[in-house]
């Protein structure tokens, strides 16, 4: 059966269906929602800006337990061999740390 349920954030009454009980069910949660969709929208919205938009990574100080995997590349400017954290292509320059620094935009 639905229930009507008020937001935390707005004070709106939303409808809280029977199959999404039946979803929170289904995972485990045990309490109600709290928000309307609209405020849990806006909720993550906040959330996910505050962090740079990502999720895990180093944005929000989750950082990565497991090493970045590297792959070898000769720098299009120096021709040094060096390390860079993506698969290079050969339709795109790659340079090494010493070369890339002055041409960063920062």
């Amino acid at each position: 059966m639905d229930k009507s349920l008020t937001c935390k954030d707005c004070g709106a009454t939303f409808v809280f269906t029977e199959s999404e009980q039946a979803f929170y069910q289904e995972k485990g949660f045990t309490n109600e929602p709290t928000r309307c969709p609209d405020c849990r929208a806006a909720r993550k919205q906040n959330r996910n800006n505050d962090r740079g938009g990502s999720r895990g990574g180093y944005g929000n100080g989750n950082f990565r337990s497991e090493q970045r995997e590297m792959f070898p590349a000769i720098c299009a400017a120096c021709g040094k061999e060096t390390m860079v954290p993506f698969r290079p292509s050969n339709d795109k320059p790659v340079f090494c740390r010493d070369c890339f620094k002055p041409r960063s935009r920062f």
